[in-house]
């Protein structure tokens, strides 16, 4: 099942706050960036995020589940109605995720 826009609109409202978000659509799922660097995405009408230290500390009781099969698990972000709870986590977990990847040349 594909995550639809409306869900995805809804997250970029609640996150709003914050600069430089922006998103990557893939196979009907959406990527999540948070200043240049990948927080998590939304998969199945899911907010998820990499199990970063910071992430774990912030919301220990959060759930593991897998973005698609094959995938490594990330942690399910319940409070996506809480647009404080959700920039604090953003803002926590910024620099426990690694820089971006140099692009190749061609």
């Amino acid at each position: 099942m594909a995550s639809s826009k409306e869900y995805l609109d809804f997250i970029l409202e609640q996150l709003s706050e914050l600069d430089e978000i922006t998103v990557r659509a893939m196979m009907g799922e959406f990527i999540i960036y948070y200043r240049g660097k990948i927080v998590g995405g939304i998969y199945d009408d899911r907010l998820l995020v990499k199990p970063t230290k910071a992430a774990i500390n912030y919301m220990p009781t959060a759930a593991y589940e897998l973005p698609y099969e094959g995938a490594k698990e990330m942690l399910l972000v319940d409070e996506v109605d809480n647009r404080a709870f959700l920039t604090g986590l953003f803002d926590a977990m910024y620099e426990d995720l690694p820089a971006p990847k140099p692009k190749k040349k061609k």
